[in-house]
């Protein structure tokens, strides 16, 4: 956890001088758009209630870094991490557990350009890695699949879809075998002066389990500076569903650092 922390210090720290020479409205735009070239650094609190049989509690924070790589004229390839950082009460016995989860890397090639008809996409892999430091919060497995955005940008709407699929290649024999696909659709809505609504689904479905579970939540976001940092803030209500979903109610609360070039 302290090299994750001071990772993340020295990242910032070598961000802060980057010059701000884009409008509020331009970056609302950006971040409705999952693979933009923008360094952009997201803080994503999860709240869930109500948690499994004895009604617990369940809090993730998703650091999620995204890092365009420019290659060559033509192309970009961007890197979204997410590093979830777990405390959860009542919910393996009437114990409580906290540390870090399974990271996922995904990694999309895209074209800089959208094509004729608007369209922006991207796809490559994607990595599920075995980090978790308790095994009540993680799969203890390594995965490996393909994943895929396409979106299109339609005057003041994005909308589109993230797609990926990871099957379980390596790991603990005694834990089950992962072999699951996840589908993301969103549409944001731009409401002038930074301001955002989205409206966004996650789901995922085990083809081993033959199990769907998902969420869906509607968020506010606004971009402001605080000097010369600028900061999405935003956040809102989600319900949760399907045959394994561990609650229904939650909500959501989003701190994005913006590293506009």
């Amino acid at each position: 956890m302290k090299k994750i922390l001071c990772a993340l210090l020295c990242f910032f720290t070598l961000m802060s001088n980057i010059a701000l020479g884009q409008t509020q409205e331009e970056m609302a735009k950006e971040l409705a758009n999952p693979i933009a070239s923008l360094i952009s650094v997201p803080f994503q609190n999860n709240f869930h209630f109500g948690t499994g049989d004895k009604n617990g509690f369940k809090y993730t924070l998703n650091m999620q870094p995204v890092v365009p790589i420019s290659l060559g004229d033509n192309w970009n390839l961007i890197s979204r991490t997410i590093v979830p950082i777990v405390y959860q009460n009542d919910i393996v016995g009437n114990t409580s557990q906290s540390g870090v989860g399974d990271l996922v890397q995904s990694l999309f090639f895209s074209p800089k350009k959208p094509t004729e008809k608007g369209l922006i996409w991207g796809a490559g892999p994607v990595f599920l890695i075995p980090t978790a430091s308790d095994a009540s919060i993680g799969l203890e497995k390594l995965g490996v699949g393909p994943t895929a955005v396409a979106l299109k940008i339609s005057g003041q709407y994005t909308y589109g879809m993230l797609v990926n699929h990871i099957i379980s290649v390596a790991g603990d024999d005694a834990r089950s075998d992962l072999n699951a696909a996840f589908f993301q659709p969103f549409v944001a809505r731009m409401m002038g002066k930074g301001l955002s609504l989205s409206l966004g689904s996650e789901n995922t479905y085990s083809w081993n389990h033959e199990a769907f579970s998902g969420m869906t939540g509607i968020y506010a976001n606004q971009v402001l500076n605080f000097g010369k940092q600028m900061v999405q803030l935003g956040g809102g209500p989600k319900i949760l569903y399907g045959k394994n979903s561990p609650t229904n109610i939650g909500f959501r609360i989003n701190v994005i650092l913006l590293f506009p070039k």
